[in-house]
This record gives structure tokens, sequence and C-alpha cells, in this order.
């Protein structure tokens, strides 16, 4: 990875900035991002130390597209090329809550603000000749057998463990359409459940899902080896060229019916693309 630039969302804990230490013992220029900066400048230190040839540190809140945006511009005032985007932010929120921009927030982080911020550095990552896109996604998008664009948002009816499972199956989706829309780029799209890890993600779950949470949490694997899986994704040789692939951990999987089905992912491109440019 020497000479490559990385970019990590939510790098600054948990599977992310386990990701981005792999990452840095390789040798590759490391950017994270955290909305908090001391913890962000703690990550930063911890990934020299590691070995990165160069760490940024750029402090960004995913919920609103604005900043998103802003997140994007700061890359490429940096930069004039991107190897890796590992699209790892990510929440459960317990129960519905709107951002700035009037958005549900589980969708806003896990989805919308992955969409904007890989189409805002769609230049970056076609200049750099062969980039990878990886997004973490999950399992959980097997419990739901459909997208419901009526419900995007739970506007109608909002769980928290569906709202993360929707999230999770529209990065599939997104995974999928953007593989599609750019292949012959060099641009390698692909996603990963990284298994069941103890992160801080689950510390506001409550109800069923906290319960859920306590029971399975001995069996959960560490943030070292969720993130190990991502950054194999992001720097594998033998996965080189590799685009419109879902990994259980380290072995390909096919995912459920809806992921495939093009219309669907075009039109949950088409509608991320109308609220996150609004």
């Amino acid at each position: 990875m020497q000479d490559r630039i990385c970019l990590v969302t939510g790098g600054n804990s948990g599977i992310g900035l386990e990701a981005a230490k792999v990452l840095a013992r390789q040798g590759a220029t490391i950017l994270i991002t955290g909305r908090d900066q001391p913890r962000g400048e703690t990550a930063a230190r911890a990934l020299r130390e590691a070995g990165a040839a160069s760490v940024e540190f750029i402090q960004a809140d995913l919920s609103t597209m604005a900043a998103v945006r802003v997140l994007a511009a700061e890359v490429r005032r940096r930069h004039d090329k991107l190897h890796v985007l590992v699209n790892n932010a990510g929440l459960i929120c317990p129960e519905r809550r709107l951002t700035n921009d009037g958005l549900e927030e589980t969708f806003a982080v896990n989805h919308l603000a992955t969409f904007l911020l890989t189409t805002e550095l769609r230049s970056l990552l076609m200049d750099a000749g062969s980039a990878r896109v990886v997004t973490v996604a999950s399992e959980a998008h097997r419990s739901l057998p459909f997208l419901d664009f009526d419900n995007l948002q739970g506007e109608k009816r909002y769980r928290p463990f569906r709202a993360y499972s929707q999230s999770k199956l529209e990065n599939i989706l997104f995974t999928y359409e953007l593989a599609r829309r750019w292949e012959g780029t060099g641009v390698a799209a692909t996603c990963l459940h990284p298994g069941v890890v103890l992160t801080p993600i689950w510390r506001n779950a409550r109800g069923v899902l906290g319960f859920l949470v306590v029971f399975i949490k001995p069996f959960m694997i560490s943030a070292a080896k969720g993130g190990a899986s991502v950054a194999r994704l992001a720097c594998a040789p033998g996965l080189e060229g590799m685009t419109g692939r879902y990994y259980h951990r380290d072995s390909e999987r096919r995912t459920t019916p809806v992921t495939y089905d093009g219309t669907v992912a075009a039109r949950l491109w088409d509608v991320s693309e109308t609220l996150a440019r609004r």
C-alpha cells in the first residue's frame, strides 16, 4: 500500500480504526473521519504508531449532507487521487430522530452519506487508475424481503433494528448499482458483513434488540477481526478488479434476491440523488 491514499469513515474507533491500522502497517497514507476531534487525534496517533506513512484526521458529522459535501471538498483539496474509500461510519438509533436536513438519522448516516460521499469523490477514485470502494453492510439485510420505498425513513413505523437492517440492504443495493454504473472505470465496488462485532455501535440498543445484544455479546468477535476483513477487501492483491460482490467476513456470498433487482437499485439511486442534493 505504499503511495496509496485511503479514506476510512468512522475511522476513529471500532472496525474503522482497526481496518485503518492494517492499511497503515502496509505504509498507506490514511485519512480518517469522526465526529469527535479529541478521539480522532488519539486515533491518528495510534495509526502513526502502526506505521502509516501519513495520517490525516478530518472532523465530519455525516448526518448532514452539507457536511458530507464539505468533507468531500476537503479531501479533493488535499489530494488529487484516492485509491481506497471505506464507507464504515454507521449507527443504530433507539428512536426515530431527524437530522438538520429533516432526514431520519439511520437512513441519513448509514446509506445517504455513503451514497453522497462516494459519488462526490468519483473523480479522485477514477484518477487513481485502480481504486476500491468498500462498504460495510451486514447480514441483517436478510431480515427484509424487499425495500419499502413508502417507509424508507420510518415515516409509517419506526423500529430500530428494522431501520438498521434496511440501511444495510440499501448499502448492498448501492454497491451493486455502483458496480454497474462505474463498470470499466477502474473503480471496484464491494461490500461485506464483517461479522457480529463488539463495537460502540451497540451501546444505544434498547428493548428487544438491547436484550439480544446482551445475550450474544459473549459470542461477538473483536473489532480487530472485523477490521481485518474490511482491510482485506481494500488491499488484498487477489481481489484486484473484483466488483459488485458481497462477502461474509472473508468468503464471498450471495445476498437476498431483492439485492439483484436492477430496477429496485436504480430507483434507490434516483431517490438518493434527489434527497442528497436537494
